[in-house]
């Protein structure tokens, strides 16, 4: 452990200027303090960092220095993973008293909105207490924080100063013991170190104690950095043994099989059925006795070492046998089996929740052959105290397809049906159903497939008829992290032969190893087709709570059944002023057509658009989750009067999409994070989507960079292609990988995925403006990036100016509101060569094209550090 020092006389005496601070204030209706108090002085210099919901939510990070705090406000807030790179723009000092402030500050002052008291502590300079001003002069000042939630070292180091002298700094977390390789983000259900209330109940006005910190009284703890983190967990769990009161001796059984529920194509109707949430993680039958807890799997699995803090808070509940789940949750507040993965994998468990649905036992009496109302009546009763960690989940007793499609537009997985009048009943019954929004399976992994060495798919499987038989490839949902974490598993359970029984698929490429059969997958999938294959499969998972056997086949739909797609997969039929519905989203007016011509002398309708995104949504949808998008909107189509380019959320604008705050702009953004978003941007008359290229749900961090080669009227298609070429040649040089795409019109877009850790926008958009200056230079009389009109006669302007923080390149897939319904299509780099033609792209042929094949399906692979070129062509 590393203890903190003790502050020197000097560094923390003095006075500060509070008074803008006091300017932007009216002390007579904000509860902040005015600074006018003492506060009493510490051994330690103190730190705090307060999460603050004004026009844009952000954390607020302070350090106690010369009687005030210097403060940051932090957007995405302070993180123990050390690859963050965190943006910190100083603000105004604040009064030290300000570290004791937790409420809300009322609308219409500066400020105004909810305060939390996220985290406190005490700080110290690593380069000693008399150099802080000077490192604060010097913009890099290196310190250790150790408070309940941050532990360790950071760097702050100044990257600019504005117009108005203000700073903008980037927050870093060191490499030490305190670090975590994928730190868990805040989320809604942070509670206060204060007063222990949540935001919500905050901005409720709900009383609480907070308990004070700068007045000396209640401070959060030794000034220690504890740098095994497990040895406080289990102080605690002692110190909770300890001080529990013993309890009589009952007699529970070890462990009940749990009730599972039967797949249903709609959720059943009628007062006597209840609906639940479906959640994505872990079924955890929690089991507590004599003040002791253990967690079991659904198949009776001891996992209580793998959740310490629900394995703590459960030890606190009454004796009994409860029935839930253990779910990790992400930013919005929804299910992540993702997150929950990698929260065990580093055992970063702090934020995980069990969700209790059922309780078996109630102390020794059974409850099963109870109704699930009555049962559920006790279970609410005894979690009414119980921590935040540990929740009741309630059900809903209305229609039960208005429940899954809230639950739909939530991002829910679906929802579980459960008759309120039955017992419960071990095993597979007909009084449990699930509606999932997105169809889903598990299937045994058989092998795997790769390309000259690197991976490139998953051969999935499914027991039938006592033999495990191939069901087809899982070729997406992969990225950098997930291969990384399965493939070693893979390799560890290699063999020379197939496991699978009947016939087998051939492939067509790569070079197939197979596997035992021991590794369970959850997927995602469009259906099965008429001989048993899986269609459009999406990787989510590993899951290690289902053994393999245990992953039976779902019978596919009868060939006779098997819809048959058209030739035409978007041409759709409706009249103009009827109705139709996609993905569950209500197309109006369908029949409008938005575009008069098609090439083919056909309209292209709302409900075509509709339909187009359906089709490509699963591979758009990668290339724009997580960024704010603009859209462009032709109400009327291509011919009409009215066309809007659209950035911001609008009233009445569908909750399918997401709406996210942007660090600098108090209105929300558009965001596109689900296929049913898309097609609600169609119901909008959306014909163009046009996202941010930062790294997704993180708008300060590059994630690409776009080189638009917009040829003059009179320059030749093949040199545009020639051109394109040569930038992915100079790309590759550097040590980038370089993708093309036709625009939808005359030009073609170069795009790298970068890894952007590290590196600003100015830093991003000055690289891609050498690369271009480069390439103008090398060749004057081809090249420009002067954007001049008059000067760009034969030749190509080079267009960097898309690789800025708010800047946008037309996405992947993405229409475009111009005559003939052209697409902005992906192309392989043998396909860019004379004779490519962007204008058969389209939304009539690009759905089809796109099944064969993924023209980019290495594209999450080739990410490349952004920095590391920077820094190298700076040295060269």
């Amino acid at each position: 452990m590393a203890r903190l020092g003790k502050r020197s006389g000097t560094e923390g005496s003095g006075e500060a200027d509070l008074s803008p601070y006091r300017r932007k204030r009216d002390f007579t209706k904000t509860d902040e303090p005015s600074g006018d108090a003492g506060v009493q002085r510490s051994e330690s210099l103190r730190f705090v960092i307060q999460k603050h919901a004004a026009s844009h939510l952000h954390f607020d990070l302070r350090l106690e220095y010369h009687g005030a705090f210097k403060s940051w406000a932090v957007p995405k807030g302070p993180s123990l993973d050390r690859r963050d790179r965190r943006l910190a723009m100083e603000v105004e000092d604040h009064p030290l008293e300000y570290g004791d402030f937790e409420g809300t500050i009322p609308k219409g002052q500066y400020g105004g909105g909810t305060v939390m008291l996220w985290d406190r502590g005490y700080w110290a300079p690593e380069q000693g207490f008399e150099d802080i001003s000077r490192s604060l002069a010097k913009g890099e000042l290196k310190f250790v924080m150790e408070g309940e939630r941050m532990h360790g070292s950071w760097v702050l180091v100044r990257t600019r100063r504005d117009q108005r002298g203000r700073a903008s700094w980037i927050l870093i977390k060191h490499r030490d013991e305190g670090a975590t390789d994928a730190a868990d983000p805040p989320s809604d259900e942070d509670r206060s170190v204060a007063s222990g209330r949540t935001m919500s109940e905050i901005a409720a006005g709900k009383s609480a104690d907070v308990t004070p910190f700068m007045t000396g009284r209640g401070a959060p703890r030794a000034a220690v950095w504890q740098s095994h983190r497990g040895d406080k967990t289990e102080a605690k769990t002692e110190a909770t043994a300890r001080s529990a009161k013993p309890a009589a001796g009952i007699s529970l059984p070890s462990f009940i099989e749990p009730q599972l529920a039967r797949s249903g194509a709609s959720p059943p109707s009628g007062l006597q059925w209840g609906h639940e949430i479906k959640f994505d993680g872990y079924r955890m039958q929690l089991r507590v006795e004599n003040r002791r807890a253990t967690l079991k799997t659904r198949k009776g699995l001891d996992w209580s070492d793998r959740y310490p803090e629900i394995l703590e808070a459960g030890a606190r509940l009454p004796e009994g046998i409860y029935d839930g789940e253990v779910v990790a949750l992400d930013e919005t507040g929804a299910p992540d089996f993702s997150a929950l993965q990698a929260a065990l994998a580093g055992k970063r468990t702090l934020d995980l929740v069990y969700f209790a649905f059922d309780l078996l036992f109630d102390g020794g009496e059974d409850l099963r052959s109870l109704p699930l109302t009555d049962r559920k009546d006790r279970l609410r009763e005894r979690l009414r105290s119980a921590s935040a960690g540990l929740r009741f989940v309630e059900h809903f007793v209305e229609a039960g397809d208005a429940v899954l499609m809230s639950a739909c537009r939530m991002h829910l997985e679906g929802i579980v049906s459960k008759r309120l009048d039955a017992p419960y009943r071990s095993g597979r019954g007909e009084t449990w159903t699930k509606s999932k929004c997105r169809a889903g399976h598990e299937v045994v992994i058989g092998g795997y497939t790769t390309t000259a060495g690197k991976f490139r798919s998953l051969i999935a499987g499914v027991n039938r008829e006592g033999r495990l038989v191939e069901v087809g490839r899982i070729g997406t949902g992969f990225g950098q992290k997930k291969v990384a974490h399965i493939l070693p598993k893979l390799k560890a359970l290699a063999t020379d032969k197939s496991p699978f029984g009947g016939k087998r698929i051939r492939s067509k490429t790569g070079e197939v190893h197979w596997v035992r059969p021991e590794l369970v997958a959850e997927i995602e999938y469009e259906g099965f087709s008429a001989d048993g294959l899986l269609r459009q499969a999406a990787f989510k998972a590993l899951r290690e709570d289902k053994p393999a056997e245990d992953v039976q086949a779902v019978e596919p739909a009868p060939k006779t059944t098997e819809p048959k797609l058209p030739s035409n997969p978007v041409r759709a039929t409706a009249r103009r002023g009827g109705s139709a519905a996609v993905l569950g989203v209500t197309i109006s007016n369908a029949g409008k057509a938005l575009w008069p011509d098609d090439g083919s002398g056909e309209p292209v309708t709302k409900l075509d658009l509709a339909r187009y995104y359906e089709a490509v949504g699963g591979r758009l949808i990668d290339h724009i989750r997580g960024r704010p998008c603009s859209m462009i909107r032709f109400p009327d189509g291509i011919e009409g009067k009215e066309r809007f380019f659209q950035r911001h959320v609008g009233r009445g604008q569908s909750n399918l999409m997401t709406s996210v705050t942007v660090f600098g702009d108090r209105k929300p953004y558009v965001q596109f994070d689900r296929v049913e978003a898309l097609v609600a941007a169609a119901q909008a008359g959306a014909l163009e989507l046009h996202p941010w290229n930062c790294e997704p749900f993180d708008p300060e961090t590059p994630g690409r960079l776009v080189f638009d080669l917009d040829p003059a009227p009179d320059v030749p298609f093949e040199q545009v292609i020639v051109a394109a070429r040569d930038i992915r040649d100079l790309l590759e040089a550097l040590g980038l990988v370089g993708f093309c795409k036709t625009t939808g019109g005359k030009g073609l877009h170069v795009v790298t995925p970068v890894d952007g850790q590290g590196v600003d926008w100015p830093t991003a958009k000055a690289f891609a403006r050498n690369v271009c200056k480069a390439m103008a230079s090398d060749h004057p009389d081809r090249f420009l990036i002067n954007m001049a009109k008059a000067k760009r006669v034969g030749r190509i302007f080079l267009d960097y100016l898309r690789n800025d923080r708010m800047a946008t390149a037309v996405a992947p897939y993405s229409p475009r509101g111009r005559p003939g319904a052209p697409v902005s299509m992906p192309v392989r780099w043998n396909q860019v060569r004379k004779g490519l033609d962007p204008s058969k792209y389209t939304i009539r042929t690009v759905p089809e094209l796109i099944r064969k094949a993924d023209p980019w399906h290495d594209y999450g692979d080739s990410k490349r550090p952004l920095r590391q070129v920077v820094e190298r062509l700076a040295k060269a």
